[in-house]
């Protein structure tokens, strides 16, 4: 089979890979029918974070089940299923209490050993565990199928960092970051209830999506004209919830800024730097909580899929690139260049 492996910064390739095969009894071989690129790709891609040579890459994907091992029961070949961006044994006891991404047995696709995402084929252990099942006919509706491919990752992950934040009806919400976990941070704040939602950005073609998933109030700036601007909105209050979705220092700053007293920051942008934004002595001073870290996408696919089948939201417009599996390394260098926001594949 093919795959998309990684060589060095900015040296990805789509290479002949060994086809995967059950390994263990509670296994699946999984079919891609879509999968993405995802905003943290880029921190492996620019040389940011450590692979090794030839390792493979990609955590957000969907298919079709090809072979079940003996003990999986909830799956047959031919089921539809989404994969959370990380496998778990869905038994311990963080599984149990809907922390998967700390699960002992589990693991991120993509990591040295393991089959990414960003290919033909795909071996998932712990299927019960880890995957769920999407309707047969959801197979045939491209939008649809690109929607819900959003819940491997962005969608889960936005909705992660809205609940960080305390989103609650008629809060009011600041996101900073319009990649695609933003946007999602926007709709997912626009679901429970916000407001009030205020995006920073300053890409027209995003914040054009993030007034579309629901944004009232758009600003341009950044750093400390950002923090003035969105004070000015709130009567110089500071927002209630703020979803920080970028990860570095001048974002985490804008954060604890722009929240109001006694509110809340939460936290998914995979961490470059953005611990030295936080001063322990203001969030105190201010008791301003800080709630986040990796999204443990599996316990919110049962309760965000429904909407996504109804087309109660519909997170598809984060995807503004579609390339087939030899397109894929041209997909790095578009998001790597912000020419597009989140680049779908079809392998």
């Amino acid at each position: 089979m093919r795959a998309t492996t990684i060589h060095a910064p900015f040296d990805m390739r789509v290479e002949d890979v060994p086809d995967p095969v059950i390994q263990e009894p509670t296994d699946v071989v999984l079919r891609v029918l879509r999968a993405c690129i995802c905003g943290s790709d880029l921190w492996a891609y620019r040389g940011e974070a450590a692979r090794q040579p030839g390792q493979r890459i990609g955590h957000e994907f969907l298919g079709i089940v090809e072979a079940a091992g003996s003990d999986v029961t909830g799956f047959a070949a031919g089921d539809l299923v989404v994969a959370p961006f990380v496998w778990s044994d869905g038994s311990c006891a963080y599984c149990a209490e809907g922390l998967q991404t700390s699960c002992p047995r589990g693991g991120f696709w993509g990591s040295v050993g393991s089959d990414g995402g960003q290919g033909e084929a795909v071996r998932v252990p712990f299927a019960d565990g880890t995957l769920v099942k999407l309707p047969a006919e959801a197979a045939g509706d491209d939008r649809l199928l690109t929607a819900l491919l959003a819940l491997s990752d962005v969608l889960g992950t936005g909705h992660h960092a809205a609940l960080g934040a305390g989103v609650k009806p008629g809060s009011t919400v600041a996101v900073v970051g319009d990649g695609a976990v933003g946007l999602c941070g926007v709709l997912a704040a626009k679901r429970l209830g916000a407001e009030r939602i205020i995006a920073l950005g300053r890409h027209t073609a995003r914040t054009d999506i993030a007034r579309a998933f629901g944004a009232t109030d758009v600003v341009a700036e950044r750093g400390e004209a950002a923090e003035a601007a969105v004070r000015e909105l709130t009567g110089g209050q500071g927002a209630h919830g703020v979803i920080e979705a970028v990860g570095t220092e001048q974002s985490m700053r804008t954060a604890v800024a722009i929240a109001r007293d006694g509110g809340s920051i939460g936290y998914v942008g995979v961490p470059h730097g953005s611990g030295t934004g936080l001063d322990l002595s203001v969030m105190f001073d201010r008791n301003i909580a800080l709630r986040g870290g990796v999204a443990p996408v599996r316990a919110y696919i049962p309760e965000l899929l429904p909407d996504v089948l109804s087309g109660a939201i519909d997170p598809s417009p984060v995807f503004d690139l579609t390339v087939g599996l030899d397109g894929v390394p041209s997909g790095y260098r578009a998001m790597d260049e912000r020419t597009a926001l989140k680049v779908l594949v079809k392998p």
